[in-house]
């Protein structure tokens, strides 16, 4: 009877001793240790093979790491040579000879000026005009050959030589107005195709160049252009001129034979005296009628305009001077 009793009380704390917080830890994580045993156990069974050896394995880090090539003795010399060489070749292009600009000769870009810079650095280059205003300048600087339109007012340009212009095949308009110039070479404009409109205002010119027959305007006034200071019929074949300006020089008479084709004669303050009747119309013809001459300036000039009345009957406006 003994015997069962403690048998009975054994049992019952063995179950008390089993249901502890404690013994059910201590069992999880007996189980938790013998789980990963069996894992590691498994993942033992298989052999993983990575692909490389050792000596792969060298070869791959050696394959990777950085290689330099060392130069040889007496090699550097040459590699500063030859960058030397590639930095010579590197550097920008200097202007070369080229036959561009008038004359025929220049530098890339445009010629040196006197300033000692390419023309299109020292002016203004915008599309086919050049513009050189106001620079001092005391010579035409050489221009690029596809100028159109060339602007050097207010320098110090004293004389317009034939090779400043030459080859100029595109060139329609030139203004030279307020320099010094005081000569000008017969044909320094005559060899050009396309010069429509030649401007010379405020200079010291006494002779009138000879001109191309395309001329739509020409303007000398304020020079001191006198009785001799233009060609004979100068302006007879210039079909497409439009205006004349020859104000304030020292002309005694009104350069004819004019073309059909004149709106704007302006003569006003030369020493123009006397007219004769057929200076602006045909007296062989009295229907003819010259339309387009509606502005002719006579003002400032020794003459009386009313001893002449049929010189304007072909005119749609008299002129405008002293009547007295």
């Amino acid at each position: 009877m003994r015997m069962f009793v403690q048998l009975v009380f054994g049992l019952f704390v063995l179950k008390a001793a089993v249901a502890s917080p404690r013994f059910s830890r201590q069992l999880d994580l007996d189980t938790y240790n013998s789980a990963n045993y069996d894992v590691e156990n498994e993942e033992n069974e298989y052999d993983y093979d990575d692909g490389l050896t050792t000596d792969d394995s060298q070869a791959e880090i050696e394959t990777l790491a950085p290689h330099y090539n060392y130069p040889e003795p007496g090699e550097e010399e040459l590699e500063e040579e030859e960058e030397q060489e590639e930095g010579e070749e590197e550097q920008p292009l200097k202007a070369q000879l080229v036959p561009q600009g008038s004359g025929g000769s220049g530098l890339l870009m445009g010629p040196d000026t006197q300033k000692g810079m390419p023309t299109c650095l020292l002016c203004t280059c915008l599309g086919g005009s050049v513009y050189c205003d106001d620079l001092k300048l005391n010579s035409v600087p050489p221009l690029p050959k596809d100028t159109t339109h060339f602007y050097a007012r207010y320098n110090k340009i004293t004389k317009i030589n034939k090779s400043d212009f030459a080859f100029m095949n595109k060139l329609k308009r030139i203004d030279l107005t307020a320099n010094e110039i005081t000569s000008i070479e017969d044909r320094a404009f005559i060899g050009l195709p396309e010069l429509e409109e030649l401007v010379m205002r405020e200079n010291y010119i006494s002779q009138l160049p000879s001109l191309p027959e395309t001329m739509t305007l020409i303007d000398a006034s304020h020079n001191n252009i006198g009785s001799k200071g233009i060609h004979k019929e100068a302006f007879k074949d210039m079909t497409g001129l439009l205006y004349l300006y020859l104000t304030d020089n020292n002309i005694d008479y009104i350069p004819v034979p004019l073309p059909d084709s004149l709106r704007s004669l302006h003569l006003q303050r030369n020493n123009i005296q006397m007219m004769h009747e057929d200076t602006f119309c045909n007296l062989n013809d009295f229907n003819y009628i010259r339309n387009a001459l509606e502005d002719i300036r006579l003002d400032g000039n020794p003459i009386n305009l009313s001893r002449t009345p049929q010189a304007y009957v072909c005119l749609p406006r008299i002129p405008i001077g002293d009547l007295i």
